[in-house]
C-alpha cells in the first residue's frame, strides 16, 4: 500500500458499514479519502476518530446525493479543484428495497437502479476521466458488489436488488474490457461479499427489525472490516496484476 500514500481515493456510501470501514483502512494507509454520503455527520465523526488515532492519511467528508447526477459531477469538480483528482474510486454505495417483481413499486425499483447502477457508472466514468486527463495510468476502480450479483436469492424481496447487482457484475467486466481496449493499466475489480453484518438488513427490512436481526443471527457473518481487508489486498497487488471477478491474471504489456 506504500505507493498509494498521499494519493486520493473516493469512497461512496462512507457513513456506515463497509464504506466506513474501507475509508478508515485507506486513511490508516496514508491516503487522502473523500468519503461521500447524503448525511456526513457520521463521516465527520469518523474523520475526527482517524485524526485522534494518528493515522497518516486524512478523511474528507463530502455531502452528495448519488441519485442526482449534478451533485456527483459537482463532487468530482470539487475534488479536482481541491485535490487534483481521483486515483482510486471505491463504488460502495448500494441499497435494497422490499419490492418484488410481481408487486413492487416502480419508485423503489428506480431508486435501486439510480444508486446501485447509474451512480456507480457515473462515478466510474468521472473517475476514469479524472485519471486520463492527469495521465494517471495506475489508478484503480473497485466495485463493491454482492453474491447476489452472481446467483439469484430465493426470496422475492431480493429479486430486483439481485438484478441490479447482476448489472454491477456486467458493468465491471465491460469496464475491464474497455480499459484494456484503451491500452491503459488502470485496473477494475469487483468484490462480491456474502452476508456482511452492517446496518444494511435493518434498512432493507426497516418495518421488521426482528426479521433484520434474524438475517445476521442465522450464520456467522462477515464483518465490514473483512471487506476493507479485501479492498486493501486488491490495491496492494503488484502493478502488473489485476484481481478480477473471474480470475487473477497479469495485465497485458503495452508498447
Amino acid at each position: 500500500m506504500e505507493r498509494w500514500r498521499g494519493r486520493v481515493a473516493l469512497v461512496t456510501g462512507a457513513s456506515v458499514g463497509i464504506g466506513a470501514a474501507v475509508a478508515r483502512a485507506l486513511v490508516q494507509h496514508g491516503m487522502k479519502v473523500v468519503g461521500c454520503a447524503r448525511n456526513v455527520d457520521k463521516i465527520e465523526k469518523l474523520a475526527a476518530e482517524c485524526q485522534s488515532a494518528g493515522y497518516s492519511g486524512t478523511l474528507i467528508p463530502y455531502k452528495c446525493d448519488l441519485c442526482n447526477e449534478e451533485e456527483i459531477l459537482s463532487m468530482f469538480s470539487a475534488i479536482k479543484t481541491l485535490h487534483q483528482g481521483v486515483d482510486v474510486c471505491i463504488n460502495n454505495a448500494g441499497l435494497a428495497h422490499n419490492e418484488p417483481l410481481l408487486s413492487g413499486r416502480t419508485d423503489g425499483w428506480r431508486n435501486m437502479i439510480d444508486v446501485n447502477i447509474l451512480a456507480l457508472a457515473i462515478c466510474t466514468r468521472e473517475a476514469y476521466q479524472s485519471m486520463k486527463e492527469r495521465h494517471v495510468d495506475d489508478g484503480h476502480i473497485i466495485n463493491i458488489n454482492s453474491m447476489g450479483g452472481h446467483r439469484m436469492v430465493p426470496s422475492a424481496d431480493e429479486h430486483f436488488y439481485c438484478a441490479t447487482k447482476y448489472a454491477v457484475t456486467a458493468v465491471t467486466e465491460g469496464l475491464r474490457q474497455e480499459l484494456r481496449e484503451a491500452k491503459t493499466h488502470i485496473r477494475a475489480t469487483c468484490i462480491s461479499p456474502g452476508i456482511v453484518e452492517t446496518e444494511f438488513a435493518f434498512r432493507h427490512h426497516n418495518s421488521d427489525p426482528e426479521r433484520a436481526a434474524a438475517v445476521y443471527e442465522s450464520i456467522k457473518c462477515l464483518k465490514a472490516e473483512d471487506i476493507a481487508s479485501a479492498v486493501t489486498y486488491v490495491l496492494s497487488a503488484p502493478a502488473h496484476v489485476q484481481v478480477s471477478p473471474q480470475q487473477t491474471h497479469a495485465l497485458p504489456s503495452i508498447s
